[in-house]
């Protein structure tokens, strides 16, 4: 298999690591692997050509060794001096190039795991960045043990899968007891496997290799296709059929199928125990925001579990909980400034409307009971937003179990009846629902909407204006509104909160999904002032808000939710997210020219592609026929992972996507609609 690799890395400087290198070539070729070698930045001697030499390989030197400067000193200052600068991307390509040639890549670095390239990026992020696994070479005597436990420690804190260690003696000494024990005991603390050790070579060359190393060295583990790493696969598919249930999954269909496991990710792409890469259309549902193993939300979380990992926010308060609180309160819509932290999209909703409701039985109004939601909502799978959920696929079987409220149709304006149009069709709405309220409003609690676009109802897009109607009408006749944006939230829309796109402020907002980055699960219910004085009575008035959970308010969750915002506004997202959008919307009128695409319908990043039998008639595929799984099924053997809402096909990628992966998404998107409606060439 392609595009193999592992990167090789010292616990110090002059370890010998290029020995180590041509030894692992060497007894890999010997092997009958095809074996590359990159040594992508140089300080100083001729490692690169070295190895290019003695493993008699055929790739340019240029391609092997990018960057080379003359001095022997760190990369970051050595580059300086020369007034040049390390294109890490140019290192990217030529990586590329070198793998799609050989079985295994083995890549050199420059000193140890922590050595700066460049300003504020480090040979560990080099590694990431390349997607490779990781060999130690190691020294065998005094002090091996401290420096090799801190580099494994390390590495494994950088998120970085370790191949082995490898020992090497660069001096022509006699061993003793460090030299005799130190494996085992690095073995047996840092929990790794030892890849044995490569004795003093006086003739560093391969033939010495054969004869000498061979013996003491173990490369089994970083064979391609091994049966370990086969092994392994079937492992993890086997207990995946014996032991999960997944959520929204027929599990019978599933049983038949091999599922893809996925083992790591960087940036836009997932990575399967196999090795296979996947651009991640969606967002690993919907959440992810600035790509996978983003350094800084990284080191804010493992930052904080050095300090604290949990404390109750019962009678207790922790520090991130009160600063992303702050932070949150600062960037919401106008009014908002009291936090209430919860777990997931539908136990904020549910704190909303249970808020909602406790509000007015708190303030002497209780024939305020009514909860009101669009007829074709989804706010989430606990049973109280279950109840407000209007998507009979998901909801009808839990009917029997869930609180009465009152259902109002909103229009899908891609399906009005014939001679209505967009956006008039959808306005008719506001006049019933204004007539609803004048004639209910003194028992209406609430009413809860998801803002501009309804995402598991089929990417249903609302015309600018009614988001705005219905908070002047609930704020005329006193019911609260509440907005849903789990979904919609953190830039999704192209802004960061659906209700800024029409000056909309609240009484409830609610956020989940993306308010971590997409790292960990947490869940924000934000309301107005009045709302959270509506419970501040005496003790013995018995009006507390009687809802947690034991989570709540977690510290890790709040480090990578802080950690989330610093890179919004570190980075610019959403002032960078404005061309991908424009370039987005030019691109998807292209899938005009398939016949069976309906309507495609976006708002900022978050798209959705209706296939129809006709589009004439818009007749709808059967649900059986299973149009939308079967273009994500195909988009998967493209490299791209996509999820349907029934027939609609659902792009929302990472807000970091660069223009290149955005491209890549649309094709691969285009071809598989083409290919399962068979209307591809």
């Amino acid at each position: 298999m392609k595009n193999k690799g592992v990167f090789i890395t010292g616990t110090d400087t002059g370890i010998g690591k290029t020995v180590a290198t041509l030894a692992l070539g060497t007894l890999l070729q010997e092997r009958g692997i095809d074996v590359g070698v990159m040594k992508p930045v140089q300080c100083a001697g001729d490692d690169a050509q070295f190895l290019k030499e003695s493993l008699h390989l055929k790739d340019s030197l240029k391609r092997m060794n990018p960057y080379y400067a003359p001095e022997p000193l760190s990369p970051h200052l050595a580059f300086a001096r020369q007034k040049r600068s390390i294109n890490i991307n140019s290192i990217k390509k030529a990586y590329q190039k070198l793998a799609s040639g050989h079985d295994l890549m083995l890549v050199e670095g420059a000193g140890g795991l922590m050595v700066p390239l460049k300003r504020d990026y480090l040979v560990a992020d080099l590694i990431k960045d390349l997607n490779l696994d990781v060999v130690i070479v190691a020294p065998l005597g005094l002090g091996a043990i401290n420096h090799t436990l801190l580099t494994i420690r390390q590495t494994e804190e950088m998120g970085l899968n370790i191949v082995g260690v490898l020992f090497n003696q660069t001096k022509k000494e006699k061993g003793g007891i460090p030299e005799a024990t130190n494996p085992d005991v690095i073995r047996k603390y840092g929990k790794v496997k030892i890849l044995g050790s490569i004795p003093y070579l006086k003739n560093i060359q391969p033939e010495a290799i054969r004869k000498i190393c061979k013996p003491k060295m173990d490369i089994h583990y970083l064979m391609p296709n091994t049966a370990l790493r086969r092994n392994r696969v079937q492992r993890f598919v086997d207990g995946d059929k014996k032991y999960l249930w997944h959520p929204f999954t027929q599990m019978q269909d599933w049983l038949d199928e091999e599922p893809l496991v996925i083992d790591q990710a960087r940036g836009a792409y997932l990575r399967d125990t196999r090795g296979n890469y996947y651009l991640d259309g969606v967002s690993s549902l919907w959440v992810n925001v600035h790509g996978h193993g983003h350094k800084l939300i990284d080191r804010a979380v493992k930052s904080q579990v050095n300090r604290l990992s949990h404390s109750t926010l019962l009678g207790l308060s922790n520090a991130p909980a009160i600063e992303l609180a702050e932070q949150l309160v600062a960037i919401a819509p106008k009014g908002l400034s009291k936090v209430f932290y919860s777990d997931n999209g539908s136990t904020s909703v549910e704190i909303a409307i249970k808020m909602a409701y406790q509000y007015w039985q708190n303030t002497g109004r209780k024939q305020k009971k009514d909860i009101v939601h669009l007829a074709n909502s989804y706010h989430g799978d606990t049973l109280g937003s279950v109840s407000i959920g209007g998507i009979d696929l998901f909801h009808k079987v839990y009917r029997n179990l869930i609180f009465k409220t009152i259902s109002l149709d909103f229009p899908d304006c891609y399906r009005a009846p014939q001679g209505e149009s967009y956006p008039d069709h959808a306005f008719k709405f506001i006049k019933k629902f204004e007539r609803m309220l004048k004639d209910k409003h003194k028992t209406i609690a609430a009413f809860v909407v998801e803002p501009i676009v309804q995402g598991a109802a089929g990417m249903i897009m609302w015309p600018r204006g009614v988001l705005k109607k219905m908070r002047d009408l609930c704020k005329k006749y006193e019911v609260i509104f509440i907005v849903d944006e789990v979904a919609t939230g953190f830039g999704r829309t192209g802004k960061m909160f659906a209700c800024e796109h029409e000056d909309v402020s609240p009484d409830i907002l609610c956020l989940a999904k993306s308010i971590t980055g997409g790292y960990l699960p947490l869940a924000a219910t934000l309301t107005t002032k009045k709302i959270f004085d509506g419970f501040c009575f005496d003790y013995k008035n018995q009006k507390t808000f009687f809802h947690g959970h034991t989570y709540t308010g977690n510290p890790l969750c709040c480090a990578s939710g802080l950690a989330n915002l610093k890179v919004f506004k570190k980075e610019k997202v959403l002032k960078k997210l404005q061309p991908k959008i424009k370039f987005l919307e030019a691109r998807l009128k292209d899938f005009y020219d398939l016949p069976q695409a309906g309507d495609v319908r976006q708002r900022g990043f978050m798209v959705g592609i209706e296939l129809v039998k006709d589009r004439d008639t818009k007749e709808p595929y059967p649900w059986e026929e299973e149009t939308g799984a079967r273009v994500c099924r195909e988009a998967r053997r493209k490299g791209v992972i996509l999820r349907p809402l029934g027939n609609v096909i659902v792009l929302m990628p990472p807000l970091s996507i660069t223009f290149k992966e955005l491209e890549k998404l649309l094709d691969v998107t285009y071809w598989a609609i083409g290919k399962v409606t068979g209307t591809n060439g």
